[in-house]
This record gives C-alpha cells, sequence and structure tokens, in this order.
C-alpha cells in the first residue's frame, strides 16, 4: 500500500523554513522542523491524526485552539488531539529544531485556518517546493529487535530502541522523553494502552509498566 507521505530524501521548503521525514514505518511518520526566527506555521489541524512535538532546539510559542498558548524552549514536549488548531512560532534568533510524530500517515490530512502567506485553505505542498536531502540532514532507521542506533542531532543524543523487554523499557534514564513510534504496551484484553504518536515522560512510563505488558514489541524514541 502506498504511503500519503514527503518523498523519500526530500525537503520541503516552507515559507517558515522546512520540513522532512526522518524516520517512518508503517504506523507513524517523524517529522524534523526547522522554524526560522520570527516565522511560524498556519493555525491549522489535523482531523485525522494523532501529533506530538518534542522541542529539541530554540524557544517557541504554540497556539493551542484560538484562546490558548504556551511557550516551550528545549527539551520538552507536547500532544496535540486530532482537529485541534494549532500554529508554532519561533520568537528566538536561533532556528528551532522539531521532532513531529504523527499517525496515522497522511500529509494532506491538513487544514488550514489562517496564514501568513496566503495559504489559508491550500493543500499540502507539491513535490515543486522540495529540494533534496544534504549530507547534514540525518535520516533515522529502526533498528533489530532488542537493540538500539544512536544519532545526534543539533548537540541533542536521540536513541531509537526497538525492543520486547519490559525491563529494557523500564530502565532508560528518569528525566528521559519517550515518543512510541511502532507497538505499544497493551492491557490483559489485547488493548493498547500507549501506542504509536504517544509521548511521555519515564514517570509515566515506569507506572504503566507497573500493570501492562509490551504487544511484541515496542520501537521507540529516547531523548
Amino acid at each position: 500500500m502506498k504511503i500519503n507521505d514527503i518523498p523519500k530524501n526530500r525537503k520541503v521548503l516552507k515559507p517558515w523554513g522546512s520540513e522532512y521525514t526522518i524516520f517512518r514505518n508503517s504506523i507513524s511518520s517523524t517529522k524534523l522542523l526547522r522554524i526560522n526566527f520570527n516565522r511560524s506555521t498556519s493555525l491549522h489541524c489535523h482531523p485525522m491524526k494523532k501529533t506530538g512535538f518534542i522541542i529539541i532546539k530554540g524557544k517557541v510559542n504554540v497556539d493551542l485552539g484560538f484562546y490558548n498558548s504556551k511557550r516551550m524552549s528545549s527539551i520538552s514536549r507536547l500532544m496535540i488531539r486530532p482537529g485541534l488548531f494549532h500554529c508554532t512560532k519561533n520568537f528566538n534568533k536561533e532556528t528551532a529544531t522539531i521532532l513531529e510524530i504523527e499517525t496515522p500517515i497522511d500529509k494532506d490530512d491538513l487544514v488550514r485556518f489562517k496564514d501568513n502567506y496566503g495559504r489559508e485553505n491550500k493543500p499540502y505542498e507539491n513535490y515543486k517546493n522540495t529540494t533534496k536531502l544534504e549530507k547534514q540532514d540525518p535520516v533515522f532507521k529502526e533498528p533489530k529487535i532488542n537493540s538500539s542506533i544512536k544519532y545526534i542531532v543539533d548537540n541533542t543524543t536521540i536513541k531509537i530502541i526497538k525492543t520486547n523487554n519490559l525491563k529494557k523499557l523500564r530502565s532508560m534514564k528518569k528525566n528521559s522523553i519517550i515518543a512510541v513510534l511502532g507497538g505499544g504496551l497493551k492491557s490483559s484484553d489485547n488493548k493498547l494502552v500507549l501506542s504509536p504518536g504517544d509521548i511521555v515522560g519515564m514517570d509515566t512510563i515506569k507506572k504503566l509498566t507497573e500493570v501492562f505488558k509490551i504487544k511484541k514489541y515496542i520501537t521507540y524514541l529516547a531523548i
């Protein structure tokens, strides 16, 4: 089945910066966004997708809905439910770097309400707005079961881990942020209680794993 995502090894050029797919499997897609100073994304929503952010460099202001906003700096996380309009603005002079995890994968699951660059009601950018990835643009790979791969992005250490060992999942450092990319934790009747797209801290992982087990495996990003 064809996956509707940014083409492999291509970067989308945006009026606020750029984004590309840094990791993808059959369930989730992780984008790396770079937002330039004093630029902002559209005030937009994803009607179907669950979205999570991890700020790995810089400081941003995130509008949530029409009345609330939140200031965020590295390293921090945020979950956004389907249908919630949101906008991210970089108010800091250095370029902001953000990881965005989305599921299900569909780049056209996008509705723009307001945009500083005249893109209201317009669809996602097409192929002519893309360019090839550069050598310095990292791309994450899924490791083999019970192993990990380490990357450095903007001086931040990021690990991609795949395991079916609950003890390994619980062994991450106390201040780690965990973003689920595949698999998850299940209840006794096989319902996922931690699933792709969820971004949590280790306190939540420790609490959930007191009761719930890994469903076959869990692939996650750890910072």
